[in-house]
C-alpha cells in the first residue's frame, strides 16, 4: 500500500470497473447460478416457499442494490454465512474463463495516465477470486468492496459507498474519474454524484424485447467493453488510439 503523500502526489485518472456481469459477459450464467443459490438461502433460512423467496430476494435487490443487505437488516444473517453459502459457493472454475480480448482492452489504457481500481458490491473473497481466475488480477491497483464482516453493509448506489472507492483509491478534487457498470442503478447514482464519465455496460442478450436499451442511466451507454477505447482514447497507450 502507498503512503498519503504518494496517492495525494499521483495525478493519474481513475477508472473504476464493476466486476460481476461487467468483466466478463452474462452469457457465462454467473448471475443464474448467484440467483438460485440466494433463493435457495431464503428458503432454507427464512422457511419460505420458492415464489415468497424470489419476491423477496428481489425486492431487496431493488432496495438496497444487494440481498444480503435486507437479510441483515431485517432478519439479522450474519453476512459472512451467507458469503460462504452463496457468493463462495459458486462453481465458479467452471463458470468462468480467462478471455484473451478482455486483457487486451485493459492493457490498452495507458498506466501512467489511468489506475485501474475495482469497484464492486461482492465481499471481498468473490471479487479476488473472479479476477484472478479471468487472469487479469494484474492489471488492477487496488479494490473497493462491501465488507460483509463489519456491522453495517454498505454497498453501492448509496453515496457512502461512492465515498469509499473515491478515499481507497485516492481521489482528490481534481481526479478525472471513469466508470462502468452492468447496473442501472448504480450508473445512475454514480453520474448524479457528477462522475459525468459513467459508462452503462447493456449486453443486448440481456435485453427485453432484444435489442431495444433501457433509458440511459448516464452519458454513455454501450453494449461490449471494446466501446471504452472509442470513447476515452486520452486514457490510451499511443499505439492504441484509433487513427
Amino acid at each position: 500500500m502507498g503512503s498519503v503523500e504518494a496517492l495525494s502526489a499521483d495525478k493519474r485518472a481513475i477508472f473504476f470497473f464493476d466486476i460481476d456481469n461487467c468483466l466478463y459477459p452474462k452469457s457465462g450464467r454467473v448471475h443464474d447460478h448467484m440467483a438460485r443459490l440466494i433463493n435457495d438461502y431464503f428458503i432454507k433460512h427464512l422457511s419460505l416457499s420458492v415464489e415468497e423467496a424470489e419476491r423477496l430476494h428481489q425486492q431487496y435487490y431493488k432496495d438496497y442494490g444487494l440481498a444480503i443487505e435486507g437479510l441483515a437488516r431485517f432478519h439479522k444473517i450474519n453476512p459472512m454465512d451467507f458469503n460462504r453459502e452463496v457468493d463462495d459457493a459458486l462453481p465458479l472454475d467452471e463458470l468462468l474463463s480467462p478471455s484473451s480480448e478482455t486483457r487486451q482492452i485493459l492493457e490498452s489504457f495507458d498506466r501512467s495516465k489511468v489506475k485501474l481500481w475495482l469497484f464492486t458490491n461482492a465481499h471481498i473473497t468473490h471479487g479476488r477470486r473472479v479476477v484472478r481466475l479471468l487472469k487479469i488480477d494484474d492489471l488492477f491497483e487496488g479494490i473497493t468492496y462491501c465488507d460483509y464482516s463489519q456491522p453495517t453493509l454498505v454497498a453501492k448506489p448509496r453515496p457512502e459507498m461512492f465515498d469509499k472507492a473515491e478515499r481507497e483509491a485516492g481521489v482528490t478534487k481534481d481526479t478525472p474519474i471513469y466508470y462502468v457498470d452492468d447496473s442501472y442503478s448504480n450508473c445512475k447514482g454514480a453520474y448524479a454524484r457528477g462522475w459525468t464519465n459513467t459508462v452503462h455496460l447493456v449486453e443486448p442478450e440481456g435485453l427485453d424485447p432484444p435489442l431495444e436499451p433501457p433509458p440511459k442511466a448516464c452519458g454513455y451507454q454501450i453494449s461490449h467493453l471494446r466501446e471504452l477505447l472509442g470513447l476515452f482514447p486520452e486514457l490510451l497507450r499511443e499505439k492504441e488510439k484509433p487513427s
